[in-house]
């Protein structure tokens, strides 16, 4: 199993911090409010995402260099995984970068914002990457633009049946170990939900999936997420609202045919995300149309592989600096 960020490779990017007004602060995020990009209505086998598509998405930077991915929910929040502080959860470490697509270069639309706190799930196991869930209070509050805005998130009655179309986006790897590319675009790809129980018959062999996980990508490989793009967001349109349904957590490589990415699922974090952030954050109820087909069938030999087949079944933890736990 591989948690999919990585420095290695990571480009270093020096940037200047734009200071905000502190008078002008927007705190709360109602539904109506969250999750619908103005520029815009509508990784692995994705494609460039266009400027103010996905104006959640941030990149966090440690040390200067991007090496997870995560959401913009509220003003003052951000929503990644767990594992990406794991080594290194010291709040004075790590920046964040809001409405930027290239991070070769600071765009009229990015600001770096610092980290005032970085939460880490209490019950976050890293053998096992159950409860891969990770807040961080930002030590200002942003602005919202057409470039910068919250994204949705699923409340504790959402359903996401097999088949349901959702979106990654992040700035990782192209390809299963290769670096982060020099000219580091946002990319973006499209992927169906692989219902809990399939994606349990898929990983027998590696891990459990929980109810705290969800599952996305094709049987037969091609698309996923990769190194680089933990952290961050799996969202799935309802009418003309975005909703967040996972945080990109692990897998076994990258768009291996078999193994769906796995990722930490939202909506059972309602409660634990609202004792934090009070009532900054949008929370919607996602409601799968149709009948929910997922089964632990039998999968044909295209998609059997022995463990000789896959990649390590490792964690691709950052060792940068010693676990400093900001609460």
């Amino acid at each position: 199993m591989k948690s999919f960020s990585s420095p290695t490779g990571s480009m270093m990017l020096l940037l200047s911090v734009r200071v905000r007004d502190p008078s002008l602060t927007l705190s709360c995020v109602s539904a109506s409010e969250c999750g619908s990009p103005v520029l815009n209505s509508r990784i692995v086998g994705g494609t460039p995402a266009e400027v103010g598509s996905w104006p959640w998405q941030v990149s966090l930077h440690f040390s200067g260099s991007h090496v997870c991915g995560g959401s913009l929910i509220s003003a003052n929040w951000v929503l990644s995984a767990a594992h990406c502080f794991e080594d290194n959860s010291d709040p004075s470490l790590w920046m964040v970068l809001l409405g930027q697509i290239d991070l070769s270069s600071l765009e009229p639309s990015g600001i770096l914002n610092g980290v005032q706190r970085v939460i880490v799930h209490p019950a976050f196991n890293s053998q096992t990457m159950d409860n891969d869930m990770a807040l961080l209070e930002l030590n200002r509050s942003v602005i919202f633009t057409d470039y910068i805005m919250p994204v949705c998130l699923a409340e504790s009655s959402s359903t996401f049946y097999t088949d349901t179309e959702c979106w990654a986006t992040g700035w990782g790897a192209t390809a299963e170990g290769a670096p982060l590319p020099e000219n580091n675009t946002l990319r973006e790809v499209t992927l169906p939900v692989i219902g809990n129980q399939q994606c349990g018959c898929l990983y027998a062999s590696e891990g459990e999936i929980t109810d705290n996980m969800m599952c996305a990508g094709l049987l037969q490989g091609g698309k996923d997420a990769c190194q680089g793009d933990s952290g961050g967001p799996l969202v799935c349109k309802q009418g003309s609202t975005w909703v967040q349904a996972g945080v990109v957590s692990f897998g076994i490589g990258c768009a291996q045919p078999g193994f769906p990415g796995v990722y930490a699922r939202v909506s059972q974090y309602e409660a634990w995300i609202q004792a934090y952030t009070s009532e900054e954050v949008g929370f919607v109820a996602f409601q799968s149309t149709g009948l929910d087909l997922d089964t632990c069938a039998l999968l044909g030999p295209q998609y059997a592989m022995s463990a000789a087949n896959t990649a390590t079944y490792s964690l691709l933890f950052m060792a940068l600096v010693p676990v400093i736990w900001a609460m």
